[in-house]
């Protein structure tokens, strides 16, 4: 038996984040050769946290995985199953789904051959395995393939693109059931005695957001900037734990999944730079948001994070809604970012009964497949079943 198991795979951008795509059949079915498989083939574990031996580069938004089929239900044309792998130990956390990856989840079924579309403007109807929520991929398609040229232009991506639109049906409670899970703040104290007063919206992902003022911060900083701050990023990560126990994701705050809730830093619109040098004025967003995924400062915002955003600003009360400027019923939300300006659509209704419903979320994005062919990965550890070892090169 060869040392290494190889198999089909796209390596696509979607969004702000890259990954390895694969087709349903062309992974291994036992879950713990599957995650075995994927850490191998994305460089994971990696205590110097660089990925060298593999495909990822080293951050969360590019240590990830899309695994996608047919979809056997009446109303969607695939399913898809998202991986966030870990860089530096083998966990693959399937808590949350991804929004920028999503975009390339539709491209990849085109190009495939897993839905046969009309050229022309069409969509591609998506469910997400790990929230079991809809998505409508809007997309254009030309001669049989997704189309990649376009005059889109995203923050955090060179150059420009084919618009790509998700819309998020019914975003609410994709972990929770609840796109509340109380009030709209919750109290949080820390070890050092700090007592801070989060939000947590479950709309896309999990949020949890916090005023940056609480911690001495403006929501401006670079991610680079952050992440050298131990004890600001400490505190965020005992307050994301914190609140994600306070609203039953995890008997302990030490059983949170590292992938869910994500916590976001929110001020007001101001001025800032991005990590490209460039200039943020007042009037170009309507709240400045720096996200922290997998324990990192993320150099944009996870495109579910954006989207829960959305929804927060329009739920009276919550840390986004206090610090945003008012935005018109209709219009998206501009999410100011280390990366640049982020717009999120997002359509909220209030119940008879007092509570709030999100209708829906959507968001425009750019893809490409980069690369297509086999990906290899050793597994030292595990022995392959004869029938994933056949599929080896």
């Amino acid at each position: 038996m060869t040392d290494q198991i190889g198999t089909q795979a796209s390596f696509m951008r979607g969004g702000t984040s890259k990954g390895l795509f694969f087709k349903w059949e062309d992974v291994p079915q036992d879950p713990d050769q599957r995650d075995a498989f994927l850490c191998a083939a994305i460089g994971s574990p990696d205590p110097y946290g660089r990925q060298l031996n593999g495909m990822g580069g080293g951050v969360s938004s590019l240590s990830k995985a899309m695994i996608v089929r047919r979809s056997d239900r009446a109303d969607t044309d695939i399913d898809y199953l998202f991986a966030q792998i870990d860089i530096e130990s083998t966990v693959v956390d399937y808590d949350g789904n991804c929004g920028n990856l999503s975009s390339a989840v539709g491209m990849f079924a085109v190009d495939q051959g897993l839905v046969q579309v009309p050229d022309g403007p069409t969509a591609v109807r998506m469910f997400n395995e790990n929230t079991e929520k809809r998505i409508d991929c809007h997309l254009t398609v030309r001669g049989g393939r997704a189309a990649v040229n376009g005059a889109e232009k995203i923050a955090g991506v060179s150059g420009t693109g084919s618009q790509i639109r998700l819309d998020f049906r019914d975003p609410g409670g994709t972990r929770t059931g609840r796109l509340l899970s109380g009030d709209p703040r919750y109290d949080v104290e820390l070890q050092d005695g700090l007592e801070l007063r989060p939000s947590f919206v479950d709309a896309g992902n999990p949020c949890v957001f916090v005023d940056a003022r609480d911690l001495g911060l403006t929501a401006t900083e670079l991610p680079g900037d952050l992440a050298l701050r131990t004890e600001v990023m400490e505190a965020l990560e005992a307050i994301r734990r914190g609140t994600g126990h306070v609203v039953g994701l995890a008997e302990t705050p030490e059983a949170v999944p590292a992938s869910v809730p994500k916590i976001g830093i929110v001020g007001p619109a101001s001025k800032s730079l991005t990590i490209a040098d460039e200039t943020i004025q007042m009037t170009d967003c309507d709240v400045q948001v720096r996200m922290i995924s997998m324990t990192q400062p993320h150099l944009a915002i996870p495109l579910t994070a954006a989207m829960c955003t959305a929804v927060a600003a329009r739920i009276p009360g919550t840390v986004v809604e206090e610090l945003a400027r008012p935005v018109a019923a209709g219009k998206p939300l501009r999410i100011g970012t280390a990366s640049g300006v982020v717009p999120a659509l997002a359509e909220v209704e209030t119940k008879p009964d007092g509570t709030f419903h999100a209708v829906s979320a959507s968001v425009y994005r750019t893809a490409r497949t980069l690369m297509q062919g086999t990906v290899y990965a050793p597994l030292p550890n595990a022995e392959p079943s004869d029938e994933w070892a056949a599929k080896d090169d």
